[in-house]
């Protein structure tokens, strides 16, 4: 009877069906798995890279709206006075003169921003970048800890469309000057997430072109922009316009934006990367098998060195699969970034490329602004005129790298803007030294708009958006300095922005070449891949 009894039980121990022929679990890193399962660019990844750098516009549409509301507009004496309508107002009689369009035209217009005041137009523009800056440090750290990529998107959108609108109710110069600072807080943090949350979950061969093409995005608003500013003549009802945009963002675009599988994947959400990446496979028509198992990359390396993840216990005729359960959070910051020998010389340089970058980028925006052309026309030619700089980068980057691409860019730049330092502004020189910036623009934002791309793929994702914007706040301080070096005149602004173009290719020799690489996850997994 015991014997009877022992054997029954050894009998419910037993497995009622028999084990799989093939039971073995795959350790795969994201970049493998879209690679063999899911796709690195189908319909799914289409659909959320569009709907993500929609707010490229948005950052647009916040940054270069200063163009607009705090231009100088044209005046004219007053009927029955007499003054020279040729000159500058400075030498003329208040009563005499009066603004076209009126004093709601523009800041400059309500706030009499001219003669003694002029400088208080830099003032703004210097301020907003600034608040860039911190913004962009502040939501590049949040993008990768707490709020996450789309949390962070989330609320730069919603502080944008506020401080916009209240931007529109400034009572005096100075309250201006505060709310302009607030919104470039929260304008610092709408590209550097927006471009993380398009392109990580985009397979690696693909990565590059599809980063490259964001920024049509940003063009693209700035055109709109211009025709909206043309519809809208006076600053206050240009600011609420321009802000309402990322509004609706939020509301009809956001909710079909998913979370970055990255993202999910280090704060050690495995169970919803896993979901999020078999539901890319199935919207691009694939699929993820059940025994494949998502992991970092440092996961993945220690997995092929050691035996299999399958245990069968022949005792009792048991299988125990290790299971697929969330695991801790890999958290890292901007400190993690300093203390790693590795990833603190690739940030030092990355700063100084962004600098530079940003320096002759902005500062010869602001050379061809100058023109004496139609405002509106001019700015959307400028915008326009920046697009094959994207195409030809976009076609070439994978081509020939990221590394020769960013030393070509700016030597291209720098060799134009040389040239452009050593015309005069007299005769058919002068159309020369406009051609040479054009060129040295068609140049610079190429290169300004592969340093994301190169910035983004330099470090592991537990510290992606962190290091991601600390280049962005550098390239801020560019944007700051830039119309200082604009004010020099003569041939120094040239001469600055070919020194600039020309160190900036200097130091891209010293970083390496990321093409086709894998996007990293932590920090062991990058110092593994470096092996």
């Amino acid at each position: 009877m015991a014997a009877t009894f022992s054997s029954l039980s050894d009998d419910l121990r037993s497995p009622i069906l028999p084990p799989p022929a093939n039971n073995k679990t795959e350790k795969i890193c994201i970049d493998d798995m879209l690679q063999k399962y899911c796709g690195e660019f189908g319909k799914w990844q289409l659909k959320h890279f569009v709907l993500t750098s929609l707010a490229w516009a948005l950052e647009a549409f916040h940054t270069m709206v200063m163009i607009f509301a705090d231009r100088e507009p044209d005046w004219k004496c007053v009927s029955g006075t007499e003054c020279s309508s040729g000159g500058s107002v400075c030498g003329v009689s208040p009563e005499s003169w009066e603004w076209i369009g009126g004093k709601a035209a523009s800041t400059v217009s309500e706030w009499s921003l001219v003669c003694g005041d002029k400088f208080k137009v830099g003032l703004v523009q210097a301020v907003f970048f600034a608040g860039c800056m911190i913004g962009a440090g502040v939501f590049g750290h949040l993008s990768d800890s707490s709020l996450g990529r789309k949390g962070s998107l989330t609320v730069v959108c919603a502080l944008n469309a506020i401080f916009g609108c209240l931007t529109a109710f400034s009572p005096n110069y100075w309250i201006y000057v505060l709310l302009r600072l607030l919104t470039g807080f929260s304008t610092g943090g709408v590209g550097l997430c927006a471009f993380v949350l398009a392109t990580e979950p985009i397979g690696p061969s693909k990565r590059g072109t599809a980063g490259m093409s964001t920024f049509y995005f940003f063009s693209g608003g700035i055109a709109i922009l211009s025709g909206i500013a043309y519809a809208f003549q006076t600053w206050r009802t240009l600011y609420i316009v321009s802000s309402i945009p990322s509004l609706l963002y939020i509301i009809l675009v956001l909710p079909f934006i998913t979370e970055s599988p990255r993202w999910y994947l280090v704060r050690g959400r495995i169970n919803e990367a896993t979901n999020l990446m078999s539901t890319i496979a199935s919207y691009n028509g694939k699929h993820l098998p059940d025994e494949v198992v998502l992991a970092l990359d440092e996961e993945v390396s220690e997995s092929k060195k050691s035996s299999n993840d399958l245990e069968y216990s022949s005792d009792h005729n048991l299988i125990s699969y290790k299971e697929m359960k969330n695991k801790d959070a890999q958290v890292g910051s901007i400190v993690d970034v300093i203390r790693n020998r590795t990833t603190r010389i690739r940030l030092i340089l990355a700063i100084a490329l962004n600098f530079l970058a940003s320096v002759v980028y902005y500062g010869l925006s602001l050379n061809v602004a100058n023109l004496e052309t139609n405002l509106y026309i001019n700015v959307i030619l400028n915008s326009v005129a920046e697009m094959p700089a994207f195409t030809i980068t976009a076609v070439l980057l994978d081509r020939f790298g990221r590394k020769p691409l960013t030393i070509g860019t700016m030597w291209f730049s720098g060799f134009f803007c040389l040239l452009g330092s050593l015309m005069s502004n007299i005769g058919v020189w002068k159309i020369i030294k406009m051609v040479c910036g054009v060129l040295g623009i068609f140049g610079m934002a190429g290169t300004y708009n592969l340093l994301f791309i190169y910035t983004a793929e330099l470090f592991p994702t537990v510290v992606r958006n962190a290091a991601l914007g600390t280049a962005t706040q550098a390239a801020q301080m560019g944007a700051i300095l830039a119309p200082l070096v604009v004010v020099l005149g003569s041939w120094l602004p040239f001469g600055v922005f070919a020194a600039c173009g020309i160190l900036g290719g200097m130091f891209a020799f010293y970083l390496p070449e990321t093409l086709n690489m894998p996007l990293y996850d932590t920090f062991n997994g990058l110092e593994a891949g470096l092996t």
